[in-house]
């Protein structure tokens, strides 16, 4: 209020009620109370700060024609001060009028010019690439280069087909700089979604050359060796990937997932995809998780039970491992680890009827149907439209009142079974 100069109380009652009604999310009092201090203005700056004021509610409102009238009348007697050119940018944006946000934001780029990133932006979302690519030039010779400037970039590249200008670029950026190992991924990944798998592997090669202690080269590295059938090879750069801090656990998983592939077709190489497991499990149960499937799709059963119990040992919040060693479990008969197992997991998971019915089964393997039938009827509140799961509790029920002597309940358990249609 200080650099509003002399203002009448009606103009700064009203402007305060304002601010105060907005601060609150009442735009429509706010604007009732800046048209009250519009007529008490004794002077074009404050219209001005009111016309502002008026721009920000009607936003706020969604009358975005209101806002654009009030910014331009603040612009027409204040000139390009940057709040109002600010606020009016956002405005347009929030309406994707992308080209009339760019003349705005060139005028905002001489008061900061991180708004030059915005320009580049706008340039892309009204596909004036030639121009994005032109700023995105300039700002990299500025401030030097950035992931998202080069992930904009690459989206350009993508969006017009000119994939040879990509790679053209990348090129002259390895010649620039040979140890740059983003710029060498780049390369191998823009090579590799051509399809051109010669040159894909000419660039990993190039950057292992370049800088042999590059761990990510081997990301790609390992496809290539499998392709061409190079298994020693494929398995050392594995083995860099699986011990490598810069690669996240996602990642490892489907690495690992290629090879079990390869191990499926190439069963000598077994012992290799073993090995492997073990030393990139030490953290983790999920490698053993895929290991057990590999042999649980072989019907190797007892291998695949195994390797379940390995990993469910280290990642006991795994449901899908937990269902599959108990499952297995039970098919070997262990049914003491099978009842530890389930009760432990229970505790994790206490809405899943699949393991009330585990529990049940091994119980019964025990003989020990006080705790199936606990289980199992405690279960049969959490199944939700299944019918074969529940005529599997019936069953055990059944089994269950036979061995405690409890007749009546055994047949009425046995009767529901029966009696439950299961689906076409």
């Amino acid at each position: 209020m200080d650099q509003l100069g002399d203002v009448t109380d009606a103009f700064q009652e009203n402007f305060f009620e304002a601010l105060k009604q907005k601060a609150i999310e009442n735009y429509e009092l706010a604007l009732t109370a800046l048209n009250k201090a519009e007529k008490a203005a004794k002077s074009n700056e404050n219209k001005a700060v009111v016309y502002f004021e008026m721009g920000k509610n009607f936003a706020y409102l969604k009358q975005y024609a209101l806002a654009e009238e009030s910014f331009n009348k603040v612009l027409k007697s204040e000139g390009d001060r940057p709040d109002v050119l600010e606020q009016f940018y956002d405005l347009y944006y929030q309406q994707k009028e992308y080209e009339k946000s760019i003349p705005l934001v060139k005028k905002l780029i001489p008061f900061d010019e991180d708004y030059k990133e915005d320009l580049t932006n706008l340039y892309v979302l009204t596909k004036q690439y030639d121009k994005a690519l032109a700023e995105l030039d300039e700002l990299d010779g500025l401030w030097g280069e950035s992931d998202i400037r080069n992930a904009l970039r690459a989206q350009i590249y993508r969006a017009t087909g000119n994939t040879e200008g990509a790679i053209e670029n990348l090129e002259q950026k390895i010649d620039d700089n040979p140890k740059n190992e983003k710029e060498h991924l780049n390369l191998i990944f823009l090579y590799s979604e051509q399809g051109n798998k010669e040159k894909a592997f000419e660039a990993a090669k190039n950057l292992l050359k370049n800088n042999p202690k590059s761990q990510l080269v081997h990301l790609a590295l390992y496809k290539f060796y499998l392709d061409e059938g190079n298994a020693p090879e494929a398995i050392k750069s594995m083995r860099i990937v699986f011990a490598s801090e810069e690669v996240d656990k996602e990642t490892k998983y489907k690495v690992l997932a290629d090879f079990i592939q390869y191990v499926n077709e190439n069963p000598q190489y077994e012992t290799d995809l073993t090995g492997i497991v073990n030393e990139f499990s030490v953290e983790n149960g999920r490698v053993y998780e895929k290991l057990g499937d590999y042999y649980a799709a072989k019907d190797r059963k007892e291998d695949a039970l195994n390797a379940y119990e390995k990993g469910i040992a280290k990642d006991p919040d795994n449901y899908n491992l937990l269902k599959n060693t108990l499952l297995f479990q039970i098919e070997f008969k262990k049914y003491e680890a099978a009842a530890k197992l389930s009760f432990e997991g229970l505790e994790i998971f206490p809405a899943q009827a699949l393991l009330y019915l585990l529990n049940g089964v091994a119980n019964n393997g025990l003989q020990n149907s006080e705790l199936a039938i606990e289980s199992l009827e405690t279960g049969l509140d959490f199944i939700l439209d299944d019918p074969k799961m529940e005529k599997d509790f019936y069953t055990q029920l059944s089994l269950a009142y036979t061995v405690k002597g409890d007749v009546k309940k055994a047949k009425m358990y046995a009767d529901k079974a029966a009696a439950t249609k299961m689906p076409n």
